[in-house]
């Protein structure tokens, strides 16, 4: 079905940026869409299951609605259940498992094709994060079913010897859990240590076990070939082969490049593929596709977050009703 009508945005990305967005364009009074491939808050599903966020409650807050959290740190659950509750407190205009394929503008009008029908849309707002794209470390056997590329919970690991790759958050969260159940564990990392961005209260632990030899870690090395029952490791001191039955390769995400370019936003292949923007407006260089979220990082991940990234819904929103007389009063 060919909708005709033109709204005055279309959000792609259905995570809490992607909805404070909503909401901002629904208290301005816009006509919006939101439009999410997956899922409500997608990526934030696929988290592990017990993962805990390194943010307090109220620095996830949207809409301000009270994230009330029984924990000093809220769980995956609990943000999932907080985001679901405020897009019905919202009564947010979203669609759900449906795929944006493409965006072509046609005069000062947007023509976004998805999976399922086409839309009309005087501004786009780009939330799509960067959980979607794994960082592969192109090496023979990586397409193996025993290698993960996203990780969900420990038991499946019991019983097992189990490679983990990487020394951030993820990783050490799934070295802890799977060793927790039974695992044996060897910890791959290209840095000299465990990564100083992990959580404050988790560092300890993992640092403890592998003092203790409990998890073996070979830090400056990489893994460079896996096998069905072993894997070679490149470390300071040589080449070894270890028994592996499971690889976690957590090496990390990245935006889908690909899309940002099909829509004509420039990329600085110099500084982190770091997508160009406003920093006041969230405008990208095609005018009326603005960004949003963790996407603005580009390959730097770390810079943005939930808490440091919900200003630009009203950003944006606030630089579209100041440059069209359309919705000034």
């Amino acid at each position: 079905m060919q909708i005709e009508k033109i709204l005055d945005l279309i959000i792609i990305g259905g995570g809490p940026i992607g909805l404070a967005c909503g909401i901002a364009a629904k208290n301005a009074g816009l006509s919006y869409l939101i439009i999410e491939k997956g899922c409500l808050t997608n990526s934030l599903y696929n988290y592990p299951q017990g993962m805990t966020f390194f943010s307090t409650a109220e620095r996830l807050e949207i809409g301000n609605l009270p994230f009330v959290s029984i924990n000093p740190k809220p769980k995956r659950a609990e943000a999932l259940e907080y985001y679901r509750r405020v897009t019905l407190s919202y009564d947010l205009n979203i669609h759900l498992f449906e795929l944006v394929k493409n965006a072509v503008k046609e005069n000062d009008t947007f023509i976004v094709k998805t999976s399922k029908t086409s839309y009309k849309a005087k501004n786009i707002i780009v939330a799509t994060g960067f959980y979607d794209i794994p960082m592969l470390m192109d090496i023979p056997g990586e397409n193996l079913p025993k290698v993960f590329h996203y990780y969900d919970e420990p038991h499946y690991f019991s019983h097992q010897n189990v490679i983990v790759v990487g020394a951030s958050n993820s990783s050490v969260d799934a070295a802890l859990e799977t060793f927790r159940k039974g695992a044996t564990v060897t910890l791959v990392a290209r840095g000299p240590a465990i990564g100083e961005r992990v959580k404050y209260w988790v560092k300890p632990d993992i640092e403890n076990r592998i003092a203790a030899g409990e998890i073996k870690a070979y830090f400056l090395s990489s893994l460079t070939e896996i096998r069905e029952n072993e894997a070679d490791i490149e470390t300071p001191d040589g080449k070894i082969t270890i028994p592996n039955d499971f690889v976690l390769a957590l090496t990390g995400y990245q935006p889908n490049f690909k899309f940002l370019e099909s829509l004509g936003i420039k990329l600085d292949q110099e500084n982190m593929r770091m997508p160009y923007y406003d920093q006041a407006t969230m405008e990208t260089n095609v005018k009326g596709i603005y960004l949003a979220g963790v996407v603005c990082g580009g390959l730097n991940t770390h810079s943005w977050f939930i808490e440091n990234s919900r200003v630009h819904a009203d950003q944006i929103i606030d630089a579209i009703i100041s440059k069209n007389t359309k919705y000034k009063v």
